[in-house]
């Protein structure tokens, strides 16, 4: 989690995170919308990718970043949820849920 938290601690990144949050792009793409050396994007999309907050893929000779956002969420909720009462409750919820179908599953 250390890493999510390193990554969205750039405001370079994190304007990254928005870009990517309208659609997939390349780093040229991303690097047009910015005043710096594509090396330099190039290196923020790596710390992102590190802490899985985007993907690339690999179209013919470009590559592409999206989001990852299942992995943002799921890490962001994780860290919320043991301030956030309902959080807590819906957490509870669902692991006691796991629980009975693991028992019915063994019961069979």
């Amino acid at each position: 989690m250390g890493d999510v938290f390193k990554a969205l601690a750039s405001e370079q990144r994190r304007r990254i995170l928005n870009l990517l949050a309208v659609g997939p792009m390349t780093v040229g793409e991303i690097g047009a919308k910015f005043d710096m050396e594509l090396s330099s994007i190039s290196k923020h999309l790596s710390v992102l990718r590190d802490a899985d907050l985007i993907r690339q893929q690999k179209r013919g000779q470009h590559v592409i970043y999206s989001l990852a956002g299942d992995h943002i969420a799921n890490t962001l909720y994780g860290f919320l949820s043991p301030f956030c009462p309902e959080a807590r409750r819906i957490t509870r919820e669902y692991r006691l849920e796991l629980r009975s179908k693991r028992r019915s599953e063994f019961d069979k």
